[in-house]
């Protein structure tokens, strides 16, 4: 089995993101050249995507999607997060419209505190800036839930702790 499939083959059996590292230590290989393998296979058609925690199959989602506008500065971003998650939401990605680029999107993948704040350490361990920060704080988030209502229970704590954008 050459080194692409093993690549393949591990990101699809793990039951969380795998990171470029991870699995450069496991084959015996740069992190660099993993990360041109993966390249590769997505050029290939492997619907392989890249989290903030590391590499994920792009399995068909389950639940009920809304996307929702929102605004906040950096200082709250955890804080919309966690609100998110514990009203039963998960957090597909982030989106902001750029006036050059036009959509740009991020994948989270958020499914507990546990991703949030791996997630927040990345951030602060590499004094990233948010997409947000592009456009004033004004983003989408594809939420994920079991039902519309926990949505929509969603949505107003969004409003009510002011970051639904209305």
């Amino acid at each position: 089995m050459d080194r692409k499939q093993k690549v393949i083959e591990r990101i699809t059996q793990s039951e969380k993101p795998l990171s470029a590292s991870a699995l450069a230590k496991e084959l015996g290989v740069s992190r660099q050249i993993i990360v041109g393998d993966v390249a590769l296979l997505r050029a290939s058609g492997h619907k392989i995507i890249a989290t903030p925690r590391g590499y994920v199959i792009d399995l068909p989602s389950l639940g009920i999607s809304k996307t929702i506008a929102v605004k906040h500065d950096d200082k709250d971003m955890e804080k919309e997060l966690n609100l998110i998650i514990d009203m039963g939401g998960y957090i597909e990605n982030v989106i902001v419209e750029h006036p050059v680029y036009g959509e740009i999107k991020g994948n989270m993948k958020l499914k507990s505190r546990y991703d949030i704040l791996k997630f927040m350490e990345k951030v602060n361990n590499y004094d990233a800036t948010s997409l947000s920060s592009l456009t004033g704080g004004v983003h989408l988030h594809t939420i994920y839930a079991d039902s519309t209502e926990i949505l929509d229970r969603i949505e107003e704590a969004l409003k009510e702790n002011g970051f639904l954008l209305e």
